[in-house]
């Protein structure tokens, strides 16, 4: 089905694929081969450096949503922004329902309506789209890039290499910076065969990433899809499949593009967008996962990771050894003693029983998916139990055009409910199961707690990923488990008609006609940064948090759902901090920087802490360590931080708090490392045994000096009886990143 190559490759005419070693491949230069990738070739005419190796990219467009764009414009305007000058669309697809808190969501919208007037940028309303979609429709170019605030941007399949990264990032690139990244390796994603009818995109997506993530196969790599394989896909399955290509922990992806990308851009009214794209004659590739198409069944990826997958046959097959299994990962998961999480109760006369479908947003509310699922639910009715199924179209215009064919009316015909382009459901913010319930999603995640339960409140559910023909295959049979290929069904195909007229009746479109004296509509709950300090020549650091997890999600480093209206409200917002992982954590972060404001303040600081006097005691018997040059800051520990979402809260909410860095045996993601950084925290590594413990203190001497002048290793000390000396390592930076933390932040960075 899938198989990883030990090494590289060459992709030779288009066709053959021969392995590093091969000695048929003696004659050609692998540098010269490397140049031959269709990533290379789109990085390095984007690439505003000399250097091929360390490139400085500037991005054609940019996107955010209406749970980031807020501190982004504030971080912005902080730093001096007079007005876009590329392309920003402003999409309010997250926080749409308007819900929660009273006025602030749609404060937040009309913020963001204000700024697009003010510097020229693209307002999409509530609705109208998820934020993805929009881009897929209106922005996506071949051989262009394309930034978002948002982890699964993602348009590959379009011939666009889009990156999702933190708000600091959209930042850099408002006030006309880059995006700076050594070129990354390209791993080729090497299609053949033709994918089995009731097989869709989302089982090719989780049977990539059950094969890639745990091992670190494309980690912060490009996924070039390529091979034989890629023409037998739609270009709706292409997109399903390549939105999902964020969870293997890539960079990015891009694909080659044929005559179906063409129609796809010819029906969105955009033909001058469409651009062949394929590797030269001969490219080289720094990994080959082979797929054959052919092979791949309906695929379930269990709670709580989208690798923790299966076939749907597979678990049908060996139900209750699979559901304990499970269970036993979930507990390290959770790690916690009060709850206890469940999915045996689900075994109904020997089949998996689940309450809950969900088809939606960027990966499944598609044109295609949508028409497919209806085709399977035909005649057929979800029943009167407590199985629901929720349709969520990705934009109004493919809204449209499932009402003019009929497809609506067949969701609702069978017990469905069919709601408008909202991005809720993804991030617990809407369809949120029963306490102990279960629920299939074609979404992007399925985390703990991401689908909304709280565990400090007690709760828990959970959410399985699968396709949405098997979701609706499973509706179909009321709610037991059933792999889509179990059905004997002709898919219909309808044709797809794009509708503009509905963006253009409704979307704001200020490019190029910034108008500077627009006043900003702001709300109570729109606050602006607090302020942050440079970093001082030593720091110190008490240890509030230690997260032993093999991986940490941001979701747990910020909660997602409810919390998400709180995003334009810096300090409001950091009172969720690690809620879900480790309640004690904000109470701990704000006793330590009590004593930063003290020492700031030039106040008694030793009042603010009482164990502090102690500590600089047993400092001061080795160092000449004073107050005035020695931040006292918070810390977290964890083995492997920042998998997930783009959103730099995770990192931001810490700061606020008084938060100065992070130790880690290794960071999930790059985008959760740079978040660290343009937020002013220091990135550490560590992978000596464990000598601290939470409520510790660890002294970094001369941090400062190491940042300034480059230094990657610097000795710091726990303090305890003794000075026990420990090794921390900052990691690749480039000159700016050590610039933005020595100021303390991006915005004391920028601030002119």
């Amino acid at each position: 089905m899938i198989t990883l190559r030990e090494g590289g490759a060459y992709f030779i005419d288009g066709e053959r694929l021969v392995g590093e070693g091969d000695g048929t491949v003696g004659s050609y230069n692998k540098e010269e081969a490397k140049q031959g990738t269709m990533a290379y070739q789109i990085l390095q005419a984007h690439n505003k450096s000399d250097d091929k190796s360390n490139l400085n990219i500037k991005f054609d467009k940019l996107t955010s949503h209406d749970i980031t764009f807020v501190g982004i414009l504030q971080t912005a305007r902080a730093s001096g922004l007079e007005k876009f000058p590329v392309p920003y669309v402003l999409t309010n697809c997250h926080n749409s329902l308007c819900a929660v808190g009273g006025t602030i969501n749609e404060d937040d919208h009309m913020f963001g309506l204000s700024c697009a007037k003010k510097y020229g940028g693209i307002y999409v309303p509530p609705h109208q789209a998820v934020i993805h979609q929009f881009a897929r429709e209106m922005l996506a170019e071949g051989g262009a890039m394309i930034l978002g605030s948002d982890s699964h941007t993602r348009y590959g399949a379009l011939g666009t290499m889009a990156v999702g990264e933190g708000g600091p990032e959209i930042v850099k690139q408002l006030l006309e910076q880059t995006y700076d990244i050594p070129m990354p390796d390209v791993v080729a994603i090497y299609l053949t065969g033709k994918p089995e009818v009731g097989v869709g995109p989302q089982d090719v997506a989780l049977a990539i990433i059950g094969a890639v993530f745990e091992n670190g196969y494309v980690n912060n790599k490009v996924m070039e899809f390529i091979g034989p394989g890629v023409e037998n896909l739609s270009v709706d399955f292409r997109i399903g499949v390549d939105v999902m290509t964020t969870e293997t922990t890539c960079l990015s992806s891009i694909w080659q593009t044929d005559s179906a990308v063409k129609d796809f851009y010819q029906i969105h009214g955009r033909p001058d967008a469409y651009r062949e794209l394929s590797p030269n004659k001969v490219a080289y590739y720094d990994g080959v996962v082979e797929v054959d198409l052919s092979k791949i069944k309906p695929m379930i990826a269990m709670p709580f990771h989208p690798s923790n997958v299966y076939t749907i046959e597979e678990v049908n097959a060996n139900l209750e050894d699979i559901l304990r299994d499970v269970e036993k990962k979930a507990a390290v998961s959770l790690d916690n003693n009060d709850i206890e999480f469940k999915l045996t109760d689900k075994i109904h006369d020997g089949r998996l029983y689940v309450e809950q479908g969900v088809i939606a947003g960027c990966a499944g509310g598609g044109f295609e998916n949508l028409c497919d699922a209806a085709d399977i639910l035909k005649g057929k009715f979800i029943g009167s139990d407590a199985f629901s199924l929720s349709i969520y179209p990705a934009s109004q215009p493919v809204m449209m055009e499932l009402v003019k064919n009929g497809t609506v009316a067949t969701f609702l015909e069978a017990g469905a409910t069919v709601r408008t382009a909202f991005c809720g459901p993804c991030f617990g913010a809407g369809d949120v199961p029963a306490n102990r319930g279960l629920s299939i999603r074609h979404s992007t995640r399925n985390f703990p707690n991401r689908e909304g339960s709280k565990v400090t409140n007690g709760q828990i559910a959970s959410v399985a990923l699968m396709d949405a023909r098997s979701i609706a295959a499973t509706a179909a049979n009321k709610g037991y488990l059933t792999p889509a290929t179990d059905l004997d069904i002709h898919f219909s195909k309808p044709k797809y008609y794009f509708d503009k007229s509905i963006y253009d009746n409704r979307v704001f479109n200020g490019v190029g006609n910034a108008k500077p004296e627009t006043p900003i509509q702001f709300g109570p709950n729109i606050v602006d940064w607090p302020k942050m300090y440079p970093l001082t020549e030593h720091v110190l650091l008490k240890v509030v948090s230690m997260i032993h997890d093999p991986v940490t999600t941001t979701d747990e480093l910020i909660p997602s759902g409810e919390t998400s209206s709180y995003r334009s409200n810096p300090l409001g917002l950091a009172e969720f901090t690690l809620s879900r992982k480790d309640p004690a954590y904000v109470g701990k972060a704000k006793e330590v920087h009590k004593a930063e404001v003290a020492r700031i303040e030039g106040n008694d600081l030793f009042a603010a802490d009482d164990k502090l006097e102690a500590v600089y005691q047993k400092l001061q018997k080795s160092f000449d360590v004073k107050p005035e040059d020695t931040e006292i800051g918070s810390v977290i520990y964890a083995v492997k931080p920042g998998d997930g979402s783009a959103r730099e809260q995770a990192a931001s909410c810490q700061r606020v708090l008084g938060g100065l860095a992070n130790i880690a045996r290794e960071y999930a993601t790059k985008r959760y490392r740079s978040n660290l950084i343009n937020w002013g925290m220091l990135p550490f590594v560590y992978d000596g045994d464990l000598v601290f413990d939470k409520d510790d203190y660890i002294f970094v001497k001369d941090i400062h000096k190491a940042i300034t002048e480059k230094i990657d290793e610097v000795k710091a000390y726990v303090v305890g009886d003794d000075l026990k000396e420990i090794t921390l390592r900052l990691g690749a930076l480039t000159d700016h990143e050590r610039e933005i933390i020595s100021k303390g932040c991006l915005i004391n960075y920028n601030r002119k």
